[in-house]
C-alpha cells in the first residue's frame, strides 16, 4: 500500500533525549558572546520601559490603581521574551539550517531531525527565559514587582518562550532567506505587540478586536504575567495555559511536517 506523503511529512514527532547534544552545542556557541546577548536583549525594553514609563506616565498617573509604570513592566517582561525567542528561531536557526549547514552535519550522526529542530526550539525558550530574567531583575531593583508570586513567573517564561519559539520556527521552515522574517514581524508580531494589551488595557480597544485579541498568544501571556507581578493571582489560569501550550505544541508540529519536507524531501 502506497504511503501518504502528506501523511508521512506530518506524522507524530519521534523525540528522543539526544535533543540535549545539540542543545548544549547551541549553548556552547552562545556562551562565547552571552554578555553582550543578554545586554542586547535588555537594552529595547528597557528603553521602552522607562521612556514610556516615566513619559506616559507623567500623563496617565495610574491604570487599574497602579502606576503606568507598573502596568507596563509585565507587557514588557512578556514582549521581550517574545521577541528573544522569535529572534533566535528566526535568525539563528535559518543559519543552522540553511547558511551554515549545520544541521546538515549533525544528521550524519545518529541524530533524527526531529530532536534538531526540538533542540531549537528548547534552547530559544531557554534563551528567553535568560532574557526574561535580567528584566525581571532590572524591574525588581526598581520596586515594579511584587514578591509574592515572582517566582510563578519562571516557569511562564519559559512556557511564552516555547509558545512564539514553535510559531518562529514555522516561519524558519519555509523562509528562502532572511529578508522573509520581515513579513512576519511586521504583518503579526508587531500588531499582537500592540493589540495584546501590553502598552495599554485591552478592553480599551473595539469589541471585535478585543475578540481577535483574545486569539492571540501574546494577550493570554500578559493576563497571567500582569497579576503575578503585581502580587495577585490571575483569572482563568488553566484558558490562558492552555492557550500558549496549543500554540507551542500545533506550532512545533507544523514545524517539524515542513522541515522535514524541505529538508528530507
Amino acid at each position: 500500500m502506497a504511503t501518504n506523503p502528506l501523511r508521512s511529512t506530518f506524522r507524530t514527532p519521534r523525540l528522543s533525549r539526544r535533543f540535549v547534544p545539540v542543545w548544549q552545542r547551541n549553548f556552547l556557541v552562545w556562551r562565547k558572546l552571552a554578555l553582550p546577548s543578554v545586554l542586547g536583549n535588555l537594552a529595547d525594553p528597557m528603553i521602552y520601559l522607562f521612556g514610556l514609563g516615566f513619559g506616559i506616565g507623567m500623563l496617565v498617573p495610574e491604570i487599574g490603581g497602579v502606576s503606568y509604570i507598573s502596568f507596563l513592566a509585565a507587557g514588557m517582561v512578556c514582549s521581550s521574551t517574545m521577541n528573544s525567542a522569535s529572534f533566535e528561531v528566526l535568525y539563528s536557526s535559518f543559519s543552522r539550517m540553511h547558511v551554515q549547514r549545520t544541521w546538515d552535519a549533525i544528521m550524519n550522526a545518529p541524530v533524527e531531525l526531529d530532536d534538531i529542530v526540538f533542540a531549537e526550539l528548547v534552547w530559544a525558550a531557554s534563551k528567553a527565559l535568560l532574557s526574561g530574567v535580567a528584566i525581571l531583575g532590572v524591574i525588581a531593583v526598581f520596586g515594579l514587582v511584587d514578591s509574592r508570586y515572582v517566582l510563578w513567573l519562571l516557569p511562564l517564561i519559559f512556557l511564552i518562550g516555547l509558545s512564539f519559539g514553535a510559531l518562529g520556527l514555522v516561519m524558519t521552515s519555509v523562509a528562502p532567506s532572511y529578508d522573509f522574517f520581515m513579513y512576519y514581524f511586521t504583518l503579526f508580531i508587531t500588531p499582537m505587540t500592540l493589540l495584546s494589551g501590553v502598552f495599554f488595557p485591552a478592553d480599551q480597544l473595539p469589541a471585535a478586536v478585543q475578540f481577535a485579541a483574545s486569539l492571540l498568544p501574546l494577550a493570554h501571556a500578559v493576563e497571567l504575567a500582569r497579576p503575578l507581578l503585581l502580587g495577585k493571582l490571575p483569572d482563568d489560569i488553566l484558558l490562558h495555559l492552555a492557550v500558549l501550550m496549543a500554540y507551542g505544541v500545533a506550532g512545533f508540529w507544523v514545524a517539524l511536517g515542513l522541515t522535514r519536507r524541505r529538508l528530507l524531501g
